[in-house]
């Protein structure tokens, strides 16, 4: 496994590749940043759907500048994790259970045996999806933050029900490899920075076309319909917590004011009604805050370090919920 470089945007220090294999048989890419001087756990980052990991070279060097040792995976079928489409660029998953799988092989077989202790989540959108589902299980991580999660479909689908039939029937009549209509079929280049929805920052969405320029073979293009299946019989199990369980740690969302991937509405309420769930929204951001404009980037890094010096200072019993103060030290908005 390797790391891809471009100029502009090199691999930062002390970053180690490494593949793992999961119990179904897929290679997973991933890779461990352990050198700070000044270790005050690890943090491991969660990419969203058709992210990679050299996308996030520059959170990686902002989170070991605090000290934090830094872990981080390609989910299947991404990046430079194993794809079992004859077209790789098609995002596909039969469930969010392989998801699950990913992140516990990842857990088990990585980061608890070769990482220092204690353990944070950073989470972006279908990364904070899959981590809340195992946030209800596991008792992995001091606190988890989450920026613009996938709690639910952006606003500028179509509502959920007309979705759900049309994924439902799209797979029971063996259309569950097609691309979803209106979704890209091809990857990201600079000619698509005026009407894209990612970020307003033209040098950072620069960044990732020339990495994809380069090394095509990291990229993802739109998802196909059992991939959104798959998300939207995963949206509904979410909207079923506090019943179906809740998060065992303190979680915070960090939403992007402008988001029309994901819907900022959905996270709001989510953090409304469940235990243990804060959310603060970055006003004037896209759906990718870490990717945004310095000034946009700065209100989440103020967010997650008030949010983890607040974890830090709240010592817990191991396996139990900590209370969360709602604002996290934050206002809610």
């Amino acid at each position: 496994m390797k790391l891809y470089p471009v100029a502009g945007n090199e691999v930062p220090e002390g970053l180690q590749p490494g593949e793992v294999t999961t119990s179904d048989g897929v290679r997973l890419r991933y890779a461990l940043g352990t050198t700070p001087r000044r270790k005050r756990g690890t943090v491991c980052i969660f990419p969203g759907r058709a992210e990679f990991i050299e996308r996030y070279f520059e959170t990686i060097s902002d989170l070991t500048r605090r000290g934090f040792c830094v872990a981080i995976i390609d989910w299947r079928g991404q990046g430079g994790s194993e794809r079992r489409l004859k077209n790789p660029l098609k995002g596909y998953v039969s469930s969010f259970r392989k998801y699950d799988l990913d992140l516990e092989t990842f857990m088990q077989q990585i980061v608890l045996p070769d990482c220092p202790p204690p353990y944070f989540a950073l989470a972006h959108s279908t990364g904070g999806h899959i981590l809340l589902r195992s946030l209800t299980k596991h008792t992995w991580f001091e606190c988890a933050a989450m920026s613009s999660p996938f709690i639910d479909i952006g606003p500028r689908f179509w509502p959920r029900p007309v979705i759900t039939l049309a994924a439902r029937l799209a797979v029971a009549t063996g259309l569950g490899r097609v691309s979803v209509p209106g979704e890209g079929r091809r990857l990201l280049t600079p000619a698509d920075y005026p009407a894209n929805r990612l970020t307003s920052d033209l040098g950072r969405f620069t960044r990732t076309t020339r990495i994809l320029a380069e090394h095509p073979h990291l990229g993802s293009a739109g998802p196909t319909f059992r991939w959104l299946q798959a998300a939207v019989s995963s949206i509904n199990r979410l909207s079923r917590m506090p019943g179906t369980g809740q998060p065992r740690c303190p979680v915070l969302f960090i939403a992007a004011g402008l988001d029309r991937v994901v819907s900022t509405q959905a996270s709001r309420a989510f953090a409304q009604r469940i235990p243990n769930v804060a959310c603060v929204t970055v006003e004037g951001s896209r759906h990718e805050i870490l990717n945004e404009k310095n000034e946009l980037r700065e209100q989440f890094w103020a967010a997650f370090d008030s949010f983890i010096a607040d974890r830090r200072e709240m010592p817990r019993p191991a396996g139990a919920p900590a209370p969360l103060d709602k604002a996290a030290g934050l206002p809610q908005r």
